[in-house]
């Protein structure tokens, strides 16, 4: 699984290079959301490694890189 920054957030890439959706933070809800692309089958092990991206998001272990438009 690959997470790939644009501007403030990231698209989540498939080892086949198929987008399943992107991270966001919920400035409302305090934390990271997950939405998905509507026409993607993600699987368990894609589950899992979005939820333990979204853990670590939200606990500060991982971070989503500013984009400087300068």
């Amino acid at each position: 699984m690959l997470f790939f920054p644009i501007q403030q957030e990231l698209d989540c890439i498939s080892e086949d290079g198929e987008i399943l959706g992107k991270i966001r933070f919920d400035d409302a809800q305090r934390k990271h959301i997950f939405y998905a692309t509507n026409d993607t089958s993600i699987t368990s092990s894609h589950q899992e490694a979005i939820r333990q991206r979204l853990d670590g998001l939200d606990e500060g272990r991982f971070q989503i890189p500013m984009q400087d438009d300068d």
